[in-house]
């Protein structure tokens, strides 16, 4: 795959590679590619998540419960 940019565009990512220690350009790209698709994986997540009914209620005795739970493996 080959990817024409246009000088600025080119220049900023050259500056990447060097700034943030990639070993290539493609390095790079692969790993802007990689972020993006976690990012939309995530979104689905959420949106999955948001449209789901609750499960519990996160009301004073839900914190208490956590609480209780961290304490609890904490060795409190």
């Amino acid at each position: 795959m080959n990817i024409s940019l246009p000088a600025p565009l080119k220049s900023f990512v050259d500056g990447q590679v060097e700034d943030r220690g990639y070993g290539t350009c493609s390095a790079y790209i692969r790993e802007l590619i990689r972020r993006d698709r976690d990012r939309q994986h995530l979104r689905g997540l959420l949106l999955a998540g948001g449209e789901s009914p609750p499960s519990v209620t996160a009301d004073t005795a839900y914190f208490e419960e956590l609480r209780a739970g961290v304490r609890i493996r904490a060795g409190e």
